[in-house]
Protein backbone atom coordinates (compact mmCIF):
# COMPACT_ATOMS: atom_id res chain seq x y z
CA UNK A 1 0.00 0.00 0.00
CA UNK A 2 1.10 3.64 -0.72
CA UNK A 3 0.60 6.10 1.97
CA UNK A 4 -0.40 9.73 1.37
CA UNK A 5 1.53 12.92 2.96
CA UNK A 6 0.02 15.27 5.93
CA UNK A 7 -3.73 15.72 5.82
CA UNK A 8 -4.59 19.87 7.02
CA UNK A 9 -6.23 19.71 10.07
CA UNK A 10 -9.93 19.52 10.48
CA UNK A 11 -12.63 21.62 12.70
CA UNK A 12 -15.50 21.15 13.89
CA UNK A 13 -14.88 19.57 16.80
CA UNK A 14 -12.23 16.90 15.56
CA UNK A 15 -9.22 18.80 16.54
CA UNK A 16 -5.36 17.63 15.72
CA UNK A 17 -6.33 15.28 13.27
CA UNK A 18 -2.98 14.16 11.21
CA UNK A 19 -2.70 11.96 9.11
CA UNK A 20 -1.03 8.68 10.52
CA UNK A 21 0.52 7.45 6.67
CA UNK A 22 4.01 7.24 7.12
CA UNK A 23 4.92 7.82 10.32
CA UNK A 24 3.62 6.18 14.10
CA UNK A 25 1.08 8.47 15.90
CA UNK A 26 1.70 10.43 18.95
CA UNK A 27 -2.35 11.15 19.60
CA UNK A 28 -5.20 7.90 19.50
CA UNK A 29 -6.11 6.55 16.03
CA UNK A 30 -9.80 7.96 15.02
CA UNK A 31 -12.10 5.91 13.94
CA UNK A 32 -15.59 6.37 11.91
CA UNK A 33 -18.18 3.30 11.87
CA UNK A 34 -20.56 3.59 8.73
CA UNK A 35 -22.81 0.42 9.67
CA UNK A 36 -23.25 -0.88 13.40
CA UNK A 37 -25.20 -3.86 12.81
CA UNK A 38 -23.75 -6.92 14.41
CA UNK A 39 -20.48 -7.42 13.01
CA UNK A 40 -20.02 -3.25 12.73
CA UNK A 41 -20.64 -3.26 16.60
CA UNK A 42 -18.34 -5.90 17.88
CA UNK A 43 -15.72 -4.38 15.60
CA UNK A 44 -16.25 -1.24 17.39
CA UNK A 45 -16.25 -3.35 20.88
CA UNK A 46 -12.90 -4.50 19.75
CA UNK A 47 -11.61 -1.76 18.72
CA UNK A 48 -12.42 -0.08 21.85
CA UNK A 49 -10.69 -2.80 24.29
CA UNK A 50 -7.61 -3.39 22.08
CA UNK A 51 -4.27 -2.33 23.17
CA UNK A 52 -4.11 0.13 20.83
CA UNK A 53 -5.06 3.73 21.74
CA UNK A 54 -8.12 4.49 19.43
CA UNK A 55 -10.57 6.97 19.97
CA UNK A 56 -14.36 6.71 18.31
CA UNK A 57 -15.43 10.27 16.58
CA UNK A 58 -18.48 9.19 14.27
CA UNK A 59 -20.99 6.38 14.01
CA UNK A 60 -23.54 6.13 11.00
CA UNK A 61 -26.36 3.82 11.77
CA UNK A 62 -29.81 4.41 10.79
CA UNK A 63 -31.52 2.46 13.98
CA UNK A 64 -30.65 5.02 16.02
CA UNK A 65 -31.56 3.49 19.49
CA UNK A 66 -28.60 1.22 18.58
CA UNK A 67 -26.63 3.81 17.26
CA UNK A 68 -27.05 6.42 20.66
CA UNK A 69 -26.56 3.55 23.10
CA UNK A 70 -23.17 2.96 21.15
CA UNK A 71 -22.25 6.55 21.03
CA UNK A 72 -22.84 6.73 24.62
CA UNK A 73 -20.82 3.41 25.28
CA UNK A 74 -17.76 4.91 23.45
CA UNK A 75 -18.63 8.34 24.01
CA UNK A 76 -19.31 9.84 20.93
CA UNK A 77 -19.98 13.11 20.47
CA UNK A 78 -23.29 14.53 19.02
CA UNK A 79 -21.79 16.12 16.07
CA UNK A 80 -20.42 12.37 14.78
CA UNK A 81 -23.68 10.89 14.88
CA UNK A 82 -25.18 9.82 11.79
CA UNK A 83 -28.29 8.26 10.47
CA UNK A 84 -26.79 7.19 7.36
CA UNK A 85 -23.56 6.78 6.01
CA UNK A 86 -23.97 9.32 3.01
CA UNK A 87 -24.24 12.47 5.87
CA UNK A 88 -20.79 11.09 7.37
CA UNK A 89 -19.33 11.14 3.96
CA UNK A 90 -20.95 14.64 2.77
CA UNK A 91 -18.60 15.80 5.90
CA UNK A 92 -15.13 16.23 5.77
CA UNK A 93 -13.09 13.56 7.04
CA UNK A 94 -13.89 13.00 10.69
CA UNK A 95 -11.39 10.15 11.59
CA UNK A 96 -8.12 8.75 10.37
CA UNK A 97 -9.67 5.23 9.63
CA UNK A 98 -13.50 4.16 8.64
CA UNK A 99 -14.72 0.71 9.60
CA UNK A 100 -17.42 0.06 6.96
CA UNK A 101 -20.09 -2.61 7.50
CA UNK A 102 -23.09 -1.86 5.38
CA UNK A 103 -24.93 -4.31 3.45
CA UNK A 104 -22.61 -6.19 0.94
CA UNK A 105 -24.87 -4.37 -1.63
CA UNK A 106 -23.78 -0.61 -0.60
CA UNK A 107 -19.61 -1.10 -0.40
CA UNK A 108 -19.04 0.08 -3.81
CA UNK A 109 -20.60 3.15 -2.73
CA UNK A 110 -19.54 3.58 0.46
CA UNK A 111 -15.59 2.59 -0.08
CA UNK A 112 -15.54 5.20 -3.72
CA UNK A 113 -16.52 8.01 -1.20
CA UNK A 114 -14.41 6.99 1.84
CA UNK A 115 -11.25 6.80 -0.30
CA UNK A 116 -12.02 9.55 -2.16
CA UNK A 117 -12.24 11.49 1.23
CA UNK A 118 -8.68 10.22 2.42
CA UNK A 119 -10.09 7.53 4.83
CA UNK A 120 -8.01 4.48 5.62
CA UNK A 121 -10.37 1.58 5.41
CA UNK A 122 -11.53 -1.64 7.18
CA UNK A 123 -14.18 -2.84 4.71
CA UNK A 124 -16.38 -6.01 5.87
CA UNK A 125 -16.04 -9.04 3.55
CA UNK A 126 -17.11 -9.64 0.96
CA UNK A 127 -15.88 -6.66 -0.61
CA UNK A 128 -18.52 -6.50 -3.37
CA UNK A 129 -21.42 -8.50 -5.36
CA UNK A 130 -19.75 -8.57 -8.20
CA UNK A 131 -16.20 -8.98 -9.93
CA UNK A 132 -16.36 -5.50 -11.42
CA UNK A 133 -17.27 -3.67 -8.18
CA UNK A 134 -14.33 -5.73 -6.97
CA UNK A 135 -11.82 -3.94 -9.27
CA UNK A 136 -13.53 -0.78 -8.95
CA UNK A 137 -12.84 -0.63 -5.29
CA UNK A 138 -9.57 -1.90 -5.67
CA UNK A 139 -9.09 1.28 -8.15
CA UNK A 140 -10.57 3.60 -5.78
CA UNK A 141 -8.13 2.53 -2.99
CA UNK A 142 -5.37 2.67 -4.99
CA UNK A 143 -5.93 5.57 -7.08
CA UNK A 144 -6.70 7.66 -3.31
CA UNK A 145 -3.47 6.15 -2.30
CA UNK A 146 -5.00 4.90 0.65
CA UNK A 147 -5.14 1.65 2.56
CA UNK A 148 -7.92 -0.75 2.25
CA UNK A 149 -7.90 -3.89 4.66
CA UNK A 150 -10.65 -6.51 4.03
CA UNK A 151 -12.02 -8.48 6.81
CA UNK A 152 -11.32 -11.76 5.94
CA UNK A 153 -10.70 -12.88 9.87
CA UNK A 154 -9.77 -16.03 9.16
CA UNK A 155 -6.29 -15.47 8.33
CA UNK A 156 -5.77 -13.61 11.55
CA UNK A 157 -6.92 -16.15 13.80
CA UNK A 158 -3.76 -17.79 16.64
CA UNK A 159 -4.80 -21.19 15.06
CA UNK A 160 -4.28 -20.29 11.50
CA UNK A 161 -0.93 -18.51 12.27
CA UNK A 162 -0.04 -21.92 14.18
CA UNK A 163 -0.74 -23.83 11.34
CA UNK A 164 0.75 -22.02 8.62
CA UNK A 165 4.05 -21.42 10.39
CA UNK A 166 3.96 -25.46 10.81
CA UNK A 167 3.07 -25.65 6.88
CA UNK A 168 5.67 -23.15 5.83
CA UNK A 169 8.21 -24.65 7.99
CA UNK A 170 7.98 -27.81 5.79
CA UNK A 171 6.64 -29.96 8.54
CA UNK A 172 4.43 -32.38 6.15
CA UNK A 173 6.91 -31.62 3.49
CA UNK A 174 5.58 -29.87 0.04
CA UNK A 175 1.80 -29.70 0.30
CA UNK A 176 -0.06 -31.61 -2.66
CA UNK A 177 -3.75 -31.35 -1.53
CA UNK A 178 -5.81 -29.87 0.72
CA UNK A 179 -9.36 -30.97 1.91
CA UNK A 180 -11.21 -28.28 3.56
CA UNK A 181 -14.98 -28.40 4.80
CA UNK A 182 -17.39 -25.16 6.23
CA UNK A 183 -20.17 -26.71 8.40
CA UNK A 184 -22.45 -23.70 8.31
CA UNK A 185 -24.77 -25.32 10.70
CA UNK A 186 -28.25 -26.10 9.54
CA UNK A 187 -30.11 -23.51 11.71
CA UNK A 188 -27.47 -21.12 11.05
CA UNK A 189 -28.10 -21.43 7.64
CA UNK A 190 -31.97 -21.13 8.10
CA UNK A 191 -31.04 -17.93 9.78
CA UNK A 192 -28.45 -16.27 7.60
CA UNK A 193 -29.57 -18.16 4.17
CA UNK A 194 -33.36 -19.07 4.23
CA UNK A 195 -34.61 -16.01 6.56
CA UNK A 196 -31.73 -13.47 6.74
CA UNK A 197 -30.27 -10.99 4.73
CA UNK A 198 -28.97 -13.57 2.46
CA UNK A 199 -31.05 -15.60 1.39
CA UNK A 200 -31.22 -14.05 -2.39
CA UNK A 201 -28.95 -13.32 -4.54
CA UNK A 202 -30.37 -10.74 -6.51
CA UNK A 203 -30.51 -8.97 -2.87
CA UNK A 204 -26.79 -9.35 -1.87
CA UNK A 205 -25.75 -12.56 -3.98
CA UNK A 206 -24.57 -16.03 -4.11
CA UNK A 207 -23.15 -18.10 -1.50
CA UNK A 208 -20.41 -18.94 -1.78
CA UNK A 209 -19.56 -15.38 -2.34
CA UNK A 210 -21.72 -14.06 1.39
CA UNK A 211 -20.59 -16.96 3.28
CA UNK A 212 -17.47 -18.95 1.55
CA UNK A 213 -15.05 -16.07 0.73
CA UNK A 214 -13.64 -16.55 3.70
CA UNK A 215 -12.71 -20.20 2.99
CA UNK A 216 -11.97 -19.44 -1.06
CA UNK A 217 -9.49 -16.68 1.01
CA UNK A 218 -7.73 -18.81 3.21
CA UNK A 219 -6.95 -21.77 1.17
CA UNK A 220 -4.77 -19.60 -1.38
CA UNK A 221 -3.20 -17.91 2.07
CA UNK A 222 -2.52 -21.06 3.56
CA UNK A 223 -0.89 -22.70 0.50
CA UNK A 224 0.86 -19.74 -0.37
CA UNK A 225 -0.06 -19.99 -3.84
CA UNK A 226 -2.54 -18.98 -6.87
CA UNK A 227 -5.10 -19.99 -8.58
CA UNK A 228 -4.92 -21.59 -11.59
CA UNK A 229 -8.33 -22.97 -12.46
CA UNK A 230 -11.60 -24.12 -11.14
CA UNK A 231 -14.87 -26.11 -11.22
CA UNK A 232 -17.57 -26.44 -9.05
CA UNK A 233 -21.00 -28.01 -8.24
CA UNK A 234 -23.86 -27.13 -5.93
CA UNK A 235 -27.31 -26.86 -5.59
CA UNK A 236 -30.46 -25.50 -3.38
CA UNK A 237 -32.22 -28.78 -3.26
CA UNK A 238 -34.00 -29.05 0.70
CA UNK A 239 -34.85 -25.21 1.25
CA UNK A 240 -37.63 -25.28 -1.51
CA UNK A 241 -41.72 -25.45 -1.16
CA UNK A 242 -41.88 -29.15 -2.32
CA UNK A 243 -40.23 -30.18 0.19
CA UNK A 244 -42.49 -28.46 2.71
CA UNK A 245 -44.05 -31.22 5.34
CA UNK A 246 -48.10 -31.85 4.93
CA UNK A 247 -49.66 -30.27 7.84
CA UNK A 248 -46.50 -27.38 8.02
CA UNK A 249 -48.07 -23.33 7.99
CA UNK A 250 -46.32 -20.15 6.83
CA UNK A 251 -44.88 -19.44 9.73
CA UNK A 252 -43.67 -21.06 12.85
CA UNK A 253 -45.46 -19.87 15.21
CA UNK A 254 -48.54 -20.88 14.25
CA UNK A 255 -47.56 -24.47 12.87
CA UNK A 256 -48.31 -28.05 14.17
CA UNK A 257 -44.74 -29.62 13.67
CA UNK A 258 -43.23 -26.40 14.65
CA UNK A 259 -42.50 -28.76 18.33
CA UNK A 260 -42.18 -31.68 17.98
CA UNK A 261 -41.06 -33.09 14.37
CA UNK A 262 -39.11 -29.38 12.43
CA UNK A 263 -35.58 -29.13 12.91
CA UNK A 264 -35.93 -25.90 11.51
CA UNK A 265 -38.74 -24.34 13.74
CA UNK A 266 -37.78 -20.73 14.69
CA UNK A 267 -38.64 -21.39 18.55
CA UNK A 268 -35.91 -23.34 18.16
CA UNK A 269 -33.08 -21.05 18.22
CA UNK A 270 -34.90 -17.68 18.92
CA UNK A 271 -36.01 -18.38 21.93
CA UNK A 272 -33.44 -20.32 23.21
CA UNK A 273 -31.38 -17.82 22.49
CA UNK A 274 -33.33 -15.61 24.66
CA UNK A 275 -33.60 -17.43 27.82
CA UNK A 276 -29.43 -18.85 27.41
CA UNK A 277 -26.35 -17.10 26.26
CA UNK A 278 -23.73 -18.14 23.34
CA UNK A 279 -24.12 -18.62 19.79
CA UNK A 280 -28.17 -18.35 20.00
CA UNK A 281 -28.40 -15.00 21.97
CA UNK A 282 -26.18 -13.76 19.26
CA UNK A 283 -29.14 -14.98 16.58
CA UNK A 284 -31.87 -13.90 18.49
CA UNK A 285 -30.64 -10.22 18.97
CA UNK A 286 -30.04 -10.12 15.11
CA UNK A 287 -34.23 -11.15 14.56
CA UNK A 288 -35.66 -9.12 17.24
CA UNK A 289 -33.14 -6.44 17.60
CA UNK A 290 -33.60 -6.29 21.33
CA UNK A 291 -33.86 -9.00 24.01
CA UNK A 292 -36.85 -9.31 25.44
CA UNK A 293 -40.02 -11.87 25.38
CA UNK A 294 -42.13 -9.40 23.94
CA UNK A 295 -39.50 -8.88 21.13
CA UNK A 296 -38.68 -11.63 20.26
CA UNK A 297 -42.75 -12.91 19.62
CA UNK A 298 -43.05 -9.88 17.58
CA UNK A 299 -40.07 -11.17 15.19
CA UNK A 300 -41.66 -14.33 15.24
CA UNK A 301 -45.04 -13.08 14.27
CA UNK A 302 -44.46 -10.80 11.79
CA UNK A 303 -40.21 -10.70 10.90
CA UNK A 304 -38.42 -12.77 8.31
CA UNK A 305 -36.96 -14.75 10.76
CA UNK A 306 -40.12 -16.27 11.74
CA UNK A 307 -41.25 -17.81 8.60
CA UNK A 308 -40.99 -21.40 7.64
CA UNK A 309 -37.86 -22.54 5.88
CA UNK A 310 -39.64 -24.26 3.32
CA UNK A 311 -41.77 -21.21 2.66
CA UNK A 312 -39.76 -18.30 2.32
CA UNK A 313 -38.39 -16.48 -1.05
CA UNK A 314 -34.71 -17.98 -0.68
CA UNK A 315 -32.55 -19.28 -3.74
CA UNK A 316 -28.93 -19.24 -2.46
CA UNK A 317 -27.42 -23.01 -2.71
CA UNK A 318 -27.67 -25.15 0.41
CA UNK A 319 -24.35 -26.97 -0.41
CA UNK A 320 -21.74 -26.90 -2.97
CA UNK A 321 -18.08 -27.93 -3.40
CA UNK A 322 -15.40 -25.97 -5.31
CA UNK A 323 -12.43 -27.94 -6.75
CA UNK A 324 -9.64 -25.55 -7.41
CA UNK A 325 -6.06 -26.27 -8.84
CA UNK A 326 -3.17 -23.87 -8.29
CA UNK A 327 0.19 -22.59 -9.71
CA UNK A 328 2.57 -25.82 -9.96
CA UNK A 329 -0.10 -28.61 -9.80
CA UNK A 330 -1.29 -28.27 -6.32
CA UNK A 331 -4.90 -29.15 -5.61
CA UNK A 332 -7.92 -28.45 -3.31
CA UNK A 333 -11.11 -29.26 -2.39
CA UNK A 334 -13.89 -27.06 -1.02
CA UNK A 335 -16.95 -28.25 0.52
CA UNK A 336 -19.41 -25.81 2.17
CA UNK A 337 -23.25 -27.34 3.29
CA UNK A 338 -26.15 -26.47 5.67
CA UNK A 339 -26.67 -30.08 6.56
CA UNK A 340 -24.14 -30.31 9.91
CA UNK A 341 -23.94 -29.21 13.39
CA UNK A 342 -22.78 -25.79 14.43
CA UNK A 343 -19.12 -26.14 14.45
CA UNK A 344 -15.51 -25.56 13.26
CA UNK A 345 -14.24 -26.03 10.03
CA UNK A 346 -12.17 -29.12 9.02
CA UNK A 347 -9.20 -29.09 7.42
CA UNK A 348 -6.89 -32.05 5.90
CA UNK A 349 -3.61 -30.80 4.27
CA UNK A 350 -1.75 -33.81 2.45
CA UNK A 351 2.09 -33.48 1.86
CA UNK A 352 4.96 -35.36 0.90
CA UNK A 353 6.19 -36.07 4.56
CA UNK A 354 2.76 -35.65 6.22
CA UNK A 355 -0.57 -34.98 6.80
CA UNK A 356 -1.65 -31.90 9.18
CA UNK A 357 -5.48 -31.94 10.28
CA UNK A 358 -7.02 -29.13 11.86
CA UNK A 359 -10.75 -28.46 13.28
CA UNK A 360 -9.83 -24.46 13.95
CA UNK A 361 -8.64 -25.33 17.24
CA UNK A 362 -5.83 -28.03 17.65
CA UNK A 363 -4.06 -28.98 14.70
CA UNK A 364 -2.71 -33.09 14.48
CA UNK A 365 0.57 -33.18 12.70
CA UNK A 366 1.47 -36.96 11.48
CA UNK A 367 4.85 -37.46 10.46
CA UNK A 368 5.45 -39.94 7.68
CA UNK A 369 8.74 -41.01 8.87
CA UNK A 370 8.61 -40.99 12.70
CA UNK A 371 4.46 -42.33 12.69
CA UNK A 372 3.94 -40.15 14.81
CA UNK A 373 1.28 -37.83 15.79
CA UNK A 374 1.61 -34.47 17.07
CA UNK A 375 -1.38 -32.74 18.97
CA UNK A 376 -1.21 -28.84 19.17
CA UNK A 377 -4.14 -26.94 20.83
CA UNK A 378 -4.67 -23.49 20.04
CA UNK A 379 -6.92 -22.87 22.36
CA UNK A 380 -8.43 -19.76 21.01
CA UNK A 381 -12.33 -20.12 21.51
CA UNK A 382 -15.27 -20.94 19.41
CA UNK A 383 -14.90 -20.45 15.49
CA UNK A 384 -18.25 -18.76 14.76
CA UNK A 385 -19.14 -15.39 14.40
CA UNK A 386 -20.79 -14.95 18.37
CA UNK A 387 -17.50 -16.40 19.34
CA UNK A 388 -15.48 -14.10 17.74
CA UNK A 389 -13.77 -16.15 14.86
CA UNK A 390 -11.73 -18.46 17.35
CA UNK A 391 -9.87 -14.97 18.02
CA UNK A 392 -9.58 -14.04 13.93
CA UNK A 393 -12.05 -10.73 14.89
CA UNK A 394 -9.55 -9.38 17.89
CA UNK A 395 -6.60 -10.14 15.69
CA UNK A 396 -8.08 -8.26 12.81
CA UNK A 397 -9.49 -5.71 14.55
CA UNK A 398 -6.21 -5.16 16.58
CA UNK A 399 -3.64 -5.73 13.53
CA UNK A 400 -5.81 -2.77 11.68
CA UNK A 401 -5.28 -0.21 14.50
CA UNK A 402 -1.27 -1.16 15.02
CA UNK A 403 -0.52 -1.12 11.70
CA UNK A 404 -2.37 2.20 11.12
CA UNK A 405 -1.52 3.73 14.80
CA UNK A 406 2.14 2.72 14.59
CA UNK A 407 2.88 2.79 10.67
CA UNK A 408 3.54 -0.90 10.21
CA UNK A 409 1.46 -1.51 6.92
CA UNK A 410 3.04 -5.44 6.87
CA UNK A 411 0.72 -6.37 9.64
CA UNK A 412 -2.27 -5.96 7.32
CA UNK A 413 -2.33 -9.47 5.48
CA UNK A 414 -6.04 -9.11 3.54
CA UNK A 415 -4.76 -6.31 1.99
CA UNK A 416 -6.68 -4.76 -1.08
CA UNK A 417 -4.81 -6.40 -4.09
CA UNK A 418 -4.51 -10.07 -2.59
CA UNK A 419 -8.32 -9.64 -1.25
CA UNK A 420 -9.30 -9.02 -5.04
CA UNK A 421 -7.22 -11.85 -6.59
CA UNK A 422 -8.87 -14.22 -4.09
CA UNK A 423 -12.27 -12.73 -4.50
CA UNK A 424 -11.95 -13.20 -8.48
CA UNK A 425 -11.44 -17.00 -7.56
CA UNK A 426 -15.08 -16.91 -6.23
CA UNK A 427 -16.74 -15.19 -8.92
CA UNK A 428 -14.62 -17.64 -11.32
CA UNK A 429 -16.01 -20.54 -8.84
CA UNK A 430 -19.49 -19.48 -9.39
CA UNK A 431 -19.50 -18.81 -13.15
CA UNK A 432 -18.21 -22.57 -13.29
CA UNK A 433 -20.84 -23.89 -11.06
CA UNK A 434 -23.75 -21.78 -13.38
CA UNK A 435 -22.04 -22.98 -16.35
CA UNK A 436 -20.76 -26.73 -15.94
CA UNK A 437 -17.55 -26.04 -16.90
CA UNK A 438 -13.85 -25.27 -15.77
CA UNK A 439 -12.77 -21.59 -15.81
CA UNK A 440 -9.51 -20.84 -15.83
CA UNK A 441 -7.73 -17.49 -14.34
Amino acid sequence: MTYMSQLPTRTSGFSNLRTHRGAPLDRPLTLAVAGAGARGAGYLGLAAEDATPVRITAIAEPRIARRDELALRHDVPDEGLFTDWRELAARPRLADAVLIAVQDSGHLEAAEAFAGLGYDILLEKPMATSVEDVDRIAAAAEEAGVSLTVCHVMRYSPYTVRLKELVDAGRIGDVVSVQHLEPIGYWHYAHSYVRGNWRRADESSFALLTKSCHDIDWLSHVVGRSVCSVSSFGSLSHFRPENAPAGSTDRCVNCPLAKSSCAYAAQKLYRIGLREGGVKRYFARIAADELTEEAVTRALETGPYGRCVYRSDNDVVDHQVVNLEYEGGLTASFTLTAFTPQEDRHTKIFGTRGQLTGDGRTIEVYDFTTDERTLIDTDNGGAGAAEGHGGGDAGLVSAFLKALHQGRPELLLTGVRESRDTHRVVFAAEEARRTGQVVRL
